[in-house]
Protein backbone atom coordinates (compact mmCIF):
# COMPACT_ATOMS: atom_id res chain seq x y z
CA UNK A 1 0.00 0.00 0.00
CA UNK A 2 2.81 2.44 0.86
CA UNK A 3 4.48 1.93 -2.53
CA UNK A 4 1.19 2.34 -4.40
CA UNK A 5 0.61 5.60 -2.50
CA UNK A 6 3.90 6.89 -3.93
CA UNK A 7 2.45 6.38 -7.40
CA UNK A 8 -0.33 8.87 -6.72
CA UNK A 9 2.16 11.48 -5.48
CA UNK A 10 3.97 11.46 -8.83
CA UNK A 11 2.85 14.15 -11.30
CA UNK A 12 2.08 13.18 -14.89
CA UNK A 13 3.40 15.64 -17.43
CA UNK A 14 3.87 15.74 -21.19
CA UNK A 15 6.49 17.93 -22.80
CA UNK A 16 6.81 19.14 -26.38
CA UNK A 17 10.48 20.08 -26.48
CA UNK A 18 10.64 21.34 -30.05
CA UNK A 19 11.62 19.74 -33.32
CA UNK A 20 9.26 16.84 -32.74
CA UNK A 21 11.01 15.82 -29.50
CA UNK A 22 8.57 14.69 -26.81
CA UNK A 23 8.89 13.52 -23.24
CA UNK A 24 6.29 12.01 -20.93
CA UNK A 25 6.63 11.73 -17.17
CA UNK A 26 4.51 9.68 -14.82
CA UNK A 27 3.79 6.57 -16.89
CA UNK A 28 7.09 4.79 -16.15
CA UNK A 29 10.55 5.63 -14.89
CA UNK A 30 12.66 7.49 -17.45
CA UNK A 31 16.34 6.68 -17.84
CA UNK A 32 18.85 9.47 -18.35
CA UNK A 33 22.12 8.22 -19.82
CA UNK A 34 25.32 9.92 -18.66
CA UNK A 35 27.59 11.14 -21.44
CA UNK A 36 30.82 12.57 -20.04
CA UNK A 37 32.59 14.46 -22.82
CA UNK A 38 35.50 15.10 -20.46
CA UNK A 39 39.07 13.81 -20.11
CA UNK A 40 38.84 13.33 -16.33
CA UNK A 41 35.54 11.65 -15.45
CA UNK A 42 35.74 9.59 -12.25
CA UNK A 43 33.73 6.73 -13.72
CA UNK A 44 34.79 6.21 -17.32
CA UNK A 45 38.32 7.58 -17.52
CA UNK A 46 37.54 10.10 -20.22
CA UNK A 47 36.80 7.42 -22.79
CA UNK A 48 34.21 9.63 -24.51
CA UNK A 49 36.21 12.87 -24.66
CA UNK A 50 36.40 12.86 -28.48
CA UNK A 51 33.26 13.75 -30.45
CA UNK A 52 33.11 10.49 -32.42
CA UNK A 53 33.58 8.42 -29.27
CA UNK A 54 30.94 10.41 -27.40
CA UNK A 55 28.41 10.06 -30.21
CA UNK A 56 29.13 6.33 -30.52
CA UNK A 57 28.48 5.85 -26.82
CA UNK A 58 25.28 7.92 -26.95
CA UNK A 59 24.00 5.74 -29.79
CA UNK A 60 24.75 2.65 -27.72
CA UNK A 61 22.84 4.08 -24.75
CA UNK A 62 19.90 4.89 -27.02
CA UNK A 63 19.83 1.31 -28.33
CA UNK A 64 19.87 0.00 -24.77
CA UNK A 65 16.86 2.10 -23.77
CA UNK A 66 17.97 5.56 -22.63
CA UNK A 67 15.14 8.11 -22.72
CA UNK A 68 17.35 11.19 -22.28
CA UNK A 69 21.06 11.78 -22.92
CA UNK A 70 22.80 14.10 -20.43
CA UNK A 71 25.90 15.71 -21.96
CA UNK A 72 28.55 17.12 -19.63
CA UNK A 73 31.81 18.89 -20.41
CA UNK A 74 33.24 19.32 -16.92
CA UNK A 75 33.86 16.65 -14.30
CA UNK A 76 32.19 17.44 -10.97
CA UNK A 77 33.83 14.64 -9.02
CA UNK A 78 35.17 15.54 -5.55
CA UNK A 79 38.20 17.80 -5.91
CA UNK A 80 37.51 18.56 -9.57
CA UNK A 81 39.23 21.43 -11.34
CA UNK A 82 36.76 23.87 -12.93
CA UNK A 83 37.24 24.60 -16.61
CA UNK A 84 36.46 27.87 -18.42
CA UNK A 85 33.13 27.91 -20.19
CA UNK A 86 34.96 28.27 -23.52
CA UNK A 87 36.60 24.87 -23.00
CA UNK A 88 33.34 23.37 -21.77
CA UNK A 89 31.63 24.62 -24.94
CA UNK A 90 34.39 23.17 -27.11
CA UNK A 91 33.68 19.78 -25.57
CA UNK A 92 29.87 19.71 -25.57
CA UNK A 93 28.52 21.78 -28.47
CA UNK A 94 29.92 19.56 -31.28
CA UNK A 95 28.55 16.50 -29.49
CA UNK A 96 25.09 18.03 -29.14
CA UNK A 97 25.06 19.12 -32.77
CA UNK A 98 25.97 15.60 -33.91
CA UNK A 99 23.38 13.99 -31.64
CA UNK A 100 20.64 16.22 -33.04
CA UNK A 101 21.44 14.65 -36.42
CA UNK A 102 22.03 11.08 -35.25
CA UNK A 103 19.21 10.94 -32.67
CA UNK A 104 16.69 13.57 -33.80
CA UNK A 105 13.93 12.40 -31.43
CA UNK A 106 16.13 12.01 -28.33
CA UNK A 107 15.76 14.63 -25.58
CA UNK A 108 19.17 16.04 -24.65
CA UNK A 109 20.15 17.74 -21.42
CA UNK A 110 23.20 19.86 -20.73
CA UNK A 111 24.97 19.16 -17.44
CA UNK A 112 26.42 22.54 -16.46
CA UNK A 113 26.26 25.26 -13.83
CA UNK A 114 27.48 27.96 -16.24
CA UNK A 115 24.77 29.99 -17.96
CA UNK A 116 27.00 30.63 -21.01
CA UNK A 117 27.35 26.91 -21.58
CA UNK A 118 23.65 26.28 -21.00
CA UNK A 119 22.64 28.98 -23.46
CA UNK A 120 24.99 27.77 -26.19
CA UNK A 121 23.96 24.14 -25.66
CA UNK A 122 20.27 25.02 -25.93
CA UNK A 123 20.97 26.96 -29.11
CA UNK A 124 22.85 23.92 -30.45
CA UNK A 125 19.86 21.65 -29.84
CA UNK A 126 19.74 20.62 -26.17
CA UNK A 127 16.32 20.66 -24.48
CA UNK A 128 16.94 20.50 -20.71
CA UNK A 129 19.30 22.22 -18.24
CA UNK A 130 20.84 20.09 -15.48
CA UNK A 131 22.38 22.43 -12.87
CA UNK A 132 24.23 20.78 -9.97
CA UNK A 133 24.18 24.09 -8.08
CA UNK A 134 20.41 24.46 -8.12
CA UNK A 135 20.41 27.91 -9.80
CA UNK A 136 22.27 29.38 -6.81
CA UNK A 137 25.74 29.88 -8.28
CA UNK A 138 24.63 32.25 -11.04
CA UNK A 139 21.18 33.84 -11.23
CA UNK A 140 21.52 34.07 -15.02
CA UNK A 141 20.97 30.30 -15.21
CA UNK A 142 17.36 30.71 -14.04
CA UNK A 143 16.90 33.55 -16.52
CA UNK A 144 18.21 31.31 -19.30
CA UNK A 145 15.80 28.50 -18.41
CA UNK A 146 12.91 30.97 -18.39
CA UNK A 147 13.96 32.50 -21.70
CA UNK A 148 14.14 29.15 -23.49
CA UNK A 149 11.08 27.73 -21.74
CA UNK A 150 12.90 24.48 -21.04
CA UNK A 151 12.84 22.06 -18.10
CA UNK A 152 15.56 22.71 -15.54
CA UNK A 153 16.85 20.12 -13.08
CA UNK A 154 17.52 21.81 -9.74
CA UNK A 155 20.05 19.82 -7.75
CA UNK A 156 20.73 20.19 -4.06
CA UNK A 157 24.23 21.37 -3.19
CA UNK A 158 26.02 23.50 -0.62
CA UNK A 159 29.41 25.15 -0.32
CA UNK A 160 29.78 23.66 3.18
CA UNK A 161 28.33 20.66 5.01
CA UNK A 162 26.79 22.90 7.64
CA UNK A 163 23.47 21.16 8.20
CA UNK A 164 21.46 21.61 11.37
CA UNK A 165 18.97 18.89 10.44
CA UNK A 166 19.82 17.15 7.17
CA UNK A 167 16.49 16.24 5.60
CA UNK A 168 14.59 19.45 6.52
CA UNK A 169 17.61 21.46 5.40
CA UNK A 170 17.77 19.71 2.02
CA UNK A 171 14.03 20.27 1.52
CA UNK A 172 14.35 23.92 2.53
CA UNK A 173 17.33 24.49 0.23
CA UNK A 174 15.46 22.97 -2.71
CA UNK A 175 12.41 25.07 -1.97
CA UNK A 176 14.69 28.13 -2.02
CA UNK A 177 15.98 27.11 -5.46
CA UNK A 178 12.41 26.62 -6.65
CA UNK A 179 11.66 30.20 -5.60
CA UNK A 180 14.67 31.41 -7.61
CA UNK A 181 13.26 29.61 -10.65
CA UNK A 182 9.78 31.01 -10.13
CA UNK A 183 11.06 34.55 -9.63
CA UNK A 184 12.91 34.32 -12.96
CA UNK A 185 9.75 33.18 -14.72
CA UNK A 186 10.44 29.46 -15.08
CA UNK A 187 7.12 27.67 -15.61
CA UNK A 188 6.01 25.47 -12.74
CA UNK A 189 5.89 22.36 -14.93
CA UNK A 190 9.51 22.93 -16.01
CA UNK A 191 10.93 22.61 -12.50
CA UNK A 192 12.48 19.22 -11.66
CA UNK A 193 14.30 18.36 -8.44
CA UNK A 194 17.42 16.33 -7.68
CA UNK A 195 18.42 15.46 -4.07
CA UNK A 196 22.09 15.92 -4.95
CA UNK A 197 23.36 12.57 -3.72
CA UNK A 198 27.12 12.88 -3.30
CA UNK A 199 27.24 16.67 -3.25
CA UNK A 200 28.23 18.31 0.06
CA UNK A 201 27.15 15.18 1.94
CA UNK A 202 28.93 12.54 4.00
CA UNK A 203 28.43 8.82 3.53
CA UNK A 204 25.93 8.86 6.39
CA UNK A 205 24.15 11.86 4.88
CA UNK A 206 23.74 10.10 1.53
CA UNK A 207 22.37 6.95 3.14
CA UNK A 208 19.92 8.97 5.26
CA UNK A 209 18.78 10.97 2.26
CA UNK A 210 18.23 7.81 0.24
CA UNK A 211 15.76 6.71 2.90
CA UNK A 212 13.87 10.01 2.80
CA UNK A 213 13.38 10.63 -0.92
CA UNK A 214 9.60 10.44 -0.58
CA UNK A 215 9.71 13.79 1.23
CA UNK A 216 11.09 15.38 -1.93
CA UNK A 217 8.56 13.64 -4.18
CA UNK A 218 5.77 14.98 -1.98
CA UNK A 219 6.78 18.55 -2.90
CA UNK A 220 4.93 17.88 -6.15
CA UNK A 221 7.76 18.21 -8.66
CA UNK A 222 9.36 15.46 -10.75
CA UNK A 223 12.40 14.06 -8.95
CA UNK A 224 15.55 12.88 -10.70
CA UNK A 225 17.86 10.52 -8.81
CA UNK A 226 21.56 10.36 -9.66
CA UNK A 227 23.37 7.67 -7.69
CA UNK A 228 25.19 5.80 -10.43
CA UNK A 229 28.62 4.49 -9.32
CA UNK A 230 28.84 7.07 -6.55
CA UNK A 231 31.26 6.88 -3.66
CA UNK A 232 28.70 5.99 -0.99
CA UNK A 233 27.89 2.82 -2.95
CA UNK A 234 31.59 2.03 -3.38
CA UNK A 235 32.21 2.56 0.32
CA UNK A 236 29.19 0.50 1.36
CA UNK A 237 30.12 -2.47 -0.82
CA UNK A 238 33.90 -2.12 -0.70
CA UNK A 239 34.10 -2.48 -4.47
CA UNK A 240 35.83 -0.56 -7.28
CA UNK A 241 33.90 1.78 -9.56
CA UNK A 242 33.54 -0.85 -12.29
CA UNK A 243 31.64 -3.30 -10.06
CA UNK A 244 28.74 -1.19 -8.81
CA UNK A 245 25.83 -2.14 -11.09
CA UNK A 246 24.00 -4.10 -8.40
CA UNK A 247 24.54 -1.39 -5.79
CA UNK A 248 23.34 1.28 -8.19
CA UNK A 249 20.33 -0.88 -9.10
CA UNK A 250 19.37 -1.16 -5.42
CA UNK A 251 19.36 2.62 -5.04
CA UNK A 252 17.37 3.02 -8.25
CA UNK A 253 14.67 0.59 -7.10
CA UNK A 254 14.44 2.32 -3.72
CA UNK A 255 14.19 5.71 -5.39
CA UNK A 256 11.41 4.62 -7.73
CA UNK A 257 9.47 3.16 -4.80
CA UNK A 258 9.65 6.58 -3.12
CA UNK A 259 8.41 8.53 -6.13
CA UNK A 260 11.50 9.36 -8.22
CA UNK A 261 10.57 9.57 -11.90
CA UNK A 262 13.94 9.85 -13.65
CA UNK A 263 17.19 8.04 -12.89
CA UNK A 264 20.55 9.26 -14.18
CA UNK A 265 22.86 6.29 -14.79
CA UNK A 266 25.83 4.89 -16.71
CA UNK A 267 24.76 1.25 -17.16
CA UNK A 268 21.62 1.59 -19.26
CA UNK A 269 20.76 -2.02 -20.05
CA UNK A 270 20.99 -3.32 -16.49
CA UNK A 271 19.16 -0.34 -15.02
CA UNK A 272 16.44 -0.54 -17.69
CA UNK A 273 15.64 -4.02 -16.41
CA UNK A 274 15.71 -2.79 -12.81
CA UNK A 275 13.30 0.00 -13.70
CA UNK A 276 10.97 -2.31 -15.63
CA UNK A 277 10.64 -4.69 -12.68
CA UNK A 278 10.21 -1.93 -10.12
CA UNK A 279 7.74 -0.07 -12.33
CA UNK A 280 5.62 -3.21 -12.60
CA UNK A 281 5.17 -3.04 -8.83
CA UNK A 282 4.84 0.74 -8.45
CA UNK A 283 2.82 1.55 -11.57
CA UNK A 284 1.25 -1.83 -12.22
CA UNK A 285 1.68 -4.14 -15.25
CA UNK A 286 1.82 -2.38 -18.62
Amino acid sequence: MYIRQRRHAVPKRRYELGGGVRLELGERTLIMGILNATPDSFSDGGRHARVDEAVRHALKMAREGADIIDVGGESTRPGFTPVPHEEELRRVVPVIERLRLELPEMPLSIDTYKFETARAALQAGAHIINDIWGLRLDSRMADTAAEFGCPVIISHNRQERDYEDLIPDVVSDLQGSVEIARAAGVAEENIWLDPGIGFAKTHEDNVALMGSLSQLAELGYPVLLGTSRKRFIRDTLGLPVGELIEGTAATVALGIAQGCQIVRVHDIDAIRKTCAMTDAIVYGPR
